[in-house]
């Protein structure tokens, strides 16, 4: 389960300004405070420059003066990939979402030298296609099988022929490892393009979910997926090298190794050679395995070993020139780069300290120094750092505040800062590798304007105890005429989730406009991470281990209680809301903590996460088989007999990832009670709940409840 982001900015439409000096739901909806920024930023093999996508085409820029030198391809596209060599560009023409991640897309690859196009598979609908290293053929799925493409003679060849939907999947991630190891694709080319090794899944064993689609439909449609819920059985995944030359395919044998899961493919600076990542059920033990793509035999590298558990959606292994590579950790606490040999022996730990490598970005090997985002400047803040990586020394070279990423040129001579605060919308910033502003490329001044012309409120930030003594993280938002010697009644939100995090000095045009309307409705709006979200440490974030859900809504009643103490909140009316593992915890501060608060609004709430998927829901609890009381204990519908105040249960219908199920079963827990509450399904629409005006109905029956409620 990922973090759900709420973009309220869906609307298309040009929106009469009104009178009011106000943010009103009609003004977000209406793209009023939408924002400017730069789509498709990619440097070019030389470093000197980038390339952009623009209404007219994919155009080339100069990093030195941002200057434009000329256009790659004229006309529209989605997106684009680049071959190693810069000759041919891959256009993707159209799209079709599929799951979180995955999509169907109408792809051509176009010659820059010589202007000739192809189409990839004839123009069929596939799935993530790649070049291979040397820019000659392309692969791709369709169907769940495995294909590449001879971009010269327009030659198809057909790698597997057993992929069946619901069966039996190649070379392409199932719902759960899409979901919960963040990507779809699970191929590799090695680096002399003479081999691709993939992953098959076969899925036949997994339960299948039945979903009704009731628009359009006299007898509503049974959509069916496989999805392995907690406990339940997983797809049986295998690697295979598929030899071109031989036009052969080799089992890869991993009975020796982890290998329950195979969530990560990794291509090597080596010539016959591919690195795949394992684990065991039990996430906590993951192998780092090398196989030699002419025979298929494996050699173990490592085992990285975590207490409680290894974040296998976030992998960071960047291979070096001499084949040595770096990986990222959290065996010290904290999340931090280490440097091993080639044969898989560690060199050194070149990161240390209490803050965490939260993206990497490259190696510099003529300065021999690692780009990389960090927390060094602040668990709510993240910069951007060069770090030489034999001493360790490191250089900020981004904002010191608020949320910096940056895009770099190949040399590394270069980058694009892209930073906000909590009260700066996004800058994009041309910058030398030492931190040298060159030129700013865009700025979001007129949002600003706009925003502030309506009375636009900053978050203030600063710590909460919990009653274990650790320092909660939080902000909260008061309005203009804020008077300390009123009473305000307070709107709490937060996610809650492992290794998440909402309490950050980064721009937030997602639920941040809303709670702005909300604030100058009269409300204090407020948000505090607790035990279990990110960037603090392992020790903070791996608290809630097999208690998934415990000592989360413990912090929030805590804060709450806190919150209620000072002389300006109302005590008797604090709400709470929350979407997916936020809407979970709602539910439970509706029932565990019902002496607190008054009102609550738990969007797609997971409910028992004996109904969520095996992936996520083991890493942190284990199976219910081996920890029914971690299961049990933290499920709301346990203590439905519990709530006391105004609580809204939201859900769509057609929700993929947390099955409308978990509304319904608590609804029932709360009828058995004699509970009253609201109940608001949306017919059709997923985890996002959105679509036409699903949105802004939402939202506005939200504020409706909130007003009439709190």
């Amino acid at each position: 389960m990922k973090n759900i982001s709420l973009p309220l900015l869906m609307a298309l439409g040009i929106f009469q300004i009104g009178f009011s000096q106000e943010i009103t739901l009609d003004k977000i909806y209406s793209g009023y405070y939408r924002g400017k920024g730069i789509s498709g930023i990619s440097s070019l093999k030389n470093g000197e420059n980038y390339a952009v996508i623009e209404p007219d085409g994919i155009v080339k820029y100069a990093f030195k003066n941002t200057e434009k030198v000329g256009t790659l391809v004229s006309g529209q596209f989605e997106d684009y990939i680049l071959s190693d060599d810069e000759q041919k560009i891959l256009l993707q023409k159209d799209s079709q979402p599929i799951y979180r991640h995955s999509f169907l897309g109408k792809f051509e690859v176009k010659d820059l030298s010589t202007g000739k196009i192809v189409s990839v598979f004839n123009g069929h609908w596939i799935q993530e296609p790649r070049f291979s290293p040397d820019a000659k053929k392309i692969a791709f799925i369709a169907d769940n099988n495995l294909y590449y493409q001879d971009l010269d003679s327009g030659k198809v060849v057909q790698i597997t022929h057993d992929g069946e939907k619901n069966k039996i999947i190649n070379g392409l991630a199932d719902w759960v490892y899409e979901e919960e190891f963040g990507h779809a694709r699970q191929y590799e080319w090695t680096q002399n393009s003479d081999a691709i090794v993939f992953i098959k899944s076969n899925e036949s064993e997994v339960p299948v979910m039945h979903i009704p689609i009731y628009e359009k439909n006299l007898y509503p449609m049974d959509w069916q997926y496989k999805y392995p819920k907690a406990g339940e059985k997983n797809a049986v995944v295998s690697a295979h090298v598929y030899r071109l030359d031989q036009q052969k395919t080799l089992d890869i044998n991993l009975n020796s190794f982890k290998n329950y899961y195979i969530p990560n493919v990794f291509q090597t600076k080596k010539d016959n050679e591919i690195v795949l990542i394992t684990s065991q059920r039990t996430q906590n033990a993951s192998d780092i395995l090398k196989v030699n793509t002419l025979n298929g035999t494996v050699q173990k590298l490592f085992t990285e070993t975590d207490p409680q558990w290894i974040e296998t959606d976030n992998v960071t292994l960047e291979f070096l020139a001499d084949n040595s590579f770096l990986w990222a950790s959290e065996r010290d606490g904290y999340r931090h780069l280490y440097w091993y040999h080639a044969d898989g022996s560690l060199k050194k730990q070149i990161t240390k300290g209490n803050w965490e490598i939260t993206e990497y970005y490259g190696y510099n090997p003529k300065t021999k120094e690692i780009f990389v985002q960090t927390t060094q400047n602040g668990s709510i803040n993240k910069v951007v750092s060069k770090i030489n990586i034999d001493s360790g020394k490191s250089t900020i070279i981004s904002e010191k505040t608020g949320n910096n990423t940056a895009n770099f040129s190949k040399n590394f001579n270069y980058f694009i800062e892209t930073s906000s605060t909590a009260r700066t919308p996004f800058t994009y910033l041309l910058k030398d590798n030492a931190g040298k502003p060159l030129k700013e490329l865009q700025n979001n001044k007129e949002q600003l304007a706009k925003l502030e012309a309506d009375n636009f409120v900053v978050k203030e930030y600063f710590t909460i105890p919990n009653t274990v003594g650790d320092e909660m993280n939080a902000w909260i938002m008061k309005p203009k005429n804020f008077d300390p010697n009123k009473k305000y009644p307070l709107f709490m939100f937060q996610y809650s989730g492992p290794g998440s995090q909402q309490v950050s000095n980064s721009w937030d045009m997602g639920n941040g406009l809303w709670f702005n309307h909300l604030v100058q409705k009269g409300y204090i709006v407020a948000c505090v991470d607790g035990r279990g979200t990110g960037f603090k440490g392992t020790k903070y974030k791996k608290a809630t281990y097999k208690n998934l859900g415990k000592y989360e809504i413990e912090d929030q009643i805590t804060a709450a209680k806190w919150f209620g103490k000072q002389q300006y909140i109302d005590q008797s009316r604090i709400g709470i809301f929350g979407w997916s593992f936020g809407g979970y915890m709602t539910s439970l501060a509706m029932t565990k903590g019902a002496d607190v608060f008054k009102v609550g609004i738990a969007v797609a709430p997971v409910t028992n996460w004996r109904f969520y998927d095996s992936v996520y829901t083991e890493r942190f609890l284990l199976t219910p088989q081996e920890n029914p009381q971690g299961y049990d204990d933290n499920s709301p519908t346990q203590y439905a007999n519990l709530l006391k105040g105004k609580f809204l249960l939201i859900h769509g219908t057609a929700d993929d990832n947390v099955h409308f199920q978990n509304a319904l079963v608590f609804s029932e827990a709360l009828i058995q009670h004699k509970k009253q509450f609201d109940f608001m399904a949306y017919p059709d629409k997923n985890h996002g709940i959105y679509g036409g005006q699903t949105r802004p109905q939402l939202y506005q029956k939200m504020t409706q409840f909130i007003l009439d409620n709190l």
